[in-house]
């Protein structure tokens, strides 16, 4: 699934993401919970405003976002849908 990321930097800080936009619908990133890099490729796993929990992927060379992984709030068994 394709996305469209606002990113920020915080002063001495790597870059975050601020919100992002799913089928139209805005998701502000309420934290940041951990980024890993690559050669060419970042991945940002966050909470979003809705409670859920995403994995959005940028690939550097295509800058291109897509959401890899979501994990809703009200799943019973915590599982990733």
């Amino acid at each position: 699934m394709q996305v469209q990321v606002e990113t920020y930097m915080e002063e001495g800080s790597a870059e975050k993401l601020r919100r992002f936009y799913l089928n139209g619908r805005q998701i502000e990133v309420t934290e940041n919970i951990d980024p890993w890099h690559g050669a060419d490729y970042r991945y940002f796993k966050v909470r979003g405003s809705d409670g859920n929990v995403y994995i959005l992927y940028r690939d550097d060379i295509s800058t291109e976002w897509v959401l890899t992984m979501y994990q809703r709030l009200d799943s019973p068994e915590g599982g990733d849908q």
